[in-house]
């Protein structure tokens, strides 16, 4: 490590204990509740209010106007297991416990869990009195672990262990803490309890708990829409096909319909968790925070063209270009975040532990990347502190990718033995034009970057690529 890069890591540090200091005694007389919601798959674009016209998602677009929009917010990985461990650990792929769904950056094998040494979220909230639930879809250590979702901070849990079972979006049976509940209505492949609805139902019943609790409260709902399997009720449907015709017309995809049926009901539970928090008189103090783990799918016969917008960010789901990584990002906290409002601040899923431990008033003494986005939330941009790059790496079939953003800059390399693109953001968010050619010293510094922005690891390694594929 550099001298450069040692101070500034220091100063950091420093700067961090300063604004949590000033924080710290009005935070512990009024912590603020959190609630995150999280969706499983969701494209920057596949919100009705970021563009997307096949249908329509008029509560998340509500939580837009009433709160604030991040427009250069990241997902920690193009899947959900690494962009998970970010979310929950405050630190990027190139340092994260697990960087892929699997170990070797297959598309099978052994799943790789959070180590004891992972400190999460829940852990360090709950050890400053808060208290903490989860409802969905956990990934990040299986039954037998020691890292399941119990054993990892949450105070209650119910939902999916392992990432393959949320696949089933009727499954026969769900976690509630460490042991299984059977879901008898799904028996025998039937279709008749929806596990996002049971995620609801759930999150609405941990919100009920917390009213007379006198204790802040952390919720992460992470639900599995619009996830494959490409599945829903009935009754959302006949809604989305009632409400948007076009979904059925010739030429649509056959998957069009369930998938927009799937965005409409988690956008209508939305809608309840917001609507619960009011009925409880819980709104004020409550930050809602929603965005999805990374880009949009093309599994489970989604036809991604048909829901392209014009506007659409190049690639999807396991890509490292915009479309796999950059993620909607609002938060909504009644008379403390202005309503209407949009921030261009570069934040990532690693910043978001920060944030939530500064907003409680909890000075962080471990190693984290993230930067908190608190004082930009509360209108404190003068003391917003910014990063100086985002990192990611993802392997695909041998493949390694990586990305750096630096300011309005962006490098990107598919396969170690391959070439260094660059694009310029501010002006080609579709990253339609490589700059490398015109920018020799930009490459030569991203190179450098891209070598020491991670730890190898041996479960994960960045292997050889001859080419671009």
């Amino acid at each position: 490590m550099s001298s450069l890069t040692s101070a500034s890591m220091y100063m950091r540090i420093f700067t961090r204990c300063v604004l949590c200091l000033a924080l710290a005694s009005a935070a512990r007389t009024a912590q603020p509740n959190i609630v995150f919601v999280l969706a499983d798959d969701l494209g920057y674009h596949e919100i009705s209010a970021l563009g997307q016209r096949r249908y329509h998602t008029p509560n998340i677009d509500r939580l837009i106007r009433e709160g604030m929009l991040f427009t250069d917010h990241y997902a920690g990985s193009p899947v959900c297991a690494p962009s998970r461990n970010s979310l929950m650990t405050g630190q990027h792929t190139g340092h994260l416990t697990v960087r892929n769904n699997f170990a070797g950056g297959g598309s099978s094998g052994d799943r790789v869990a959070l180590k004891p040494t992972d400190v999460t979220l829940p852990e360090r909230l709950r050890a400053a009195g808060y208290a903490t639930g989860m409802v969905g879809k956990w990934g990040l250590g299986e039954d037998g672990s020691g890292s399941e979702p119990w054993n990892k901070g949450w105070d209650f849990f119910y939902g999916f262990v392992n990432q393959k079972h949320a696949h089933n979006q009727f499954p026969e049976f769900l976690y509630r803490n460490e042991v299984k509940e059977p879901i008898v209505s799904n028996y025998g492949h039937l279709r008749a309890t929806f596990a996002n609805d049971r995620f609801t139902e759930e999150a609405e019943q941990f919100l009920d708990r917390q009213r007379d609790s006198g204790r802040p409260f952390f919720l992460f709902v992470a639900y599995t829409t619009p996830h494959i399997e490409l599945r829903c009720p009935a009754d959302s449907l006949k809604e989305a096909e009632a409400r948007h015709p076009a979904l059925t017309a010739p030429g649509a995809p056959k998957s069009a319909l369930p998938f927009a049926a799937m965005v409409m009901r988690l956008d209508r539970d939305v809608g309840r968790l917001i609507s619960r928090l009011k009925d409880l008189g819980l709104e004020e103090n409550t930050l809602v925070c929603f965005t999805s783990d990374n880009g949009p799918h093309d599994e489970g016969g989604k036809v991604n063209k048909y829901f392209q917008t014009p506007d659409a960010l190049r690639g999807i789901k396991r890509d490292v270009y915009e479309g796999g990584i950059r993620v909607p990002f609002i938060a909504r906290w009644p008379g403390r975040v202005s309503a209407g409002t949009q921030t261009a601040h570069l934040s990532a899923f690693w910043d978001f532990s920060a944030t939530a431990l500064e907003l409680a008033g909890v000075t962080s003494t471990l190693p984290e990347e993230g930067v908190s986005f608190a004082p930009t939330l509360l209108g404190r941009h003068e003391q917003q502190e910014k990063h100086d790059y985002l990192y990611w790496e993802f392997v695909v079939d041998g493949e390694g990718r990586q990305a750096i953003r630096q300011g309005e800059w962006k490098a990107v390399r598919y396969g170690l033995g391959s070439r260094i693109e660059l694009y310029n953001l501010d002006i080609d968010r579709q990253e339609t034009r490589d700059l490398a050619a015109q920018h020799p010293d930009l490459i030569r510094h991203f190179s450098e970057l891209l070598v020491n922005a991670r730890i190898d690891d041996p479960l994960f390694p960045l292997a050889p690529s001859t080419g671009r594929r």
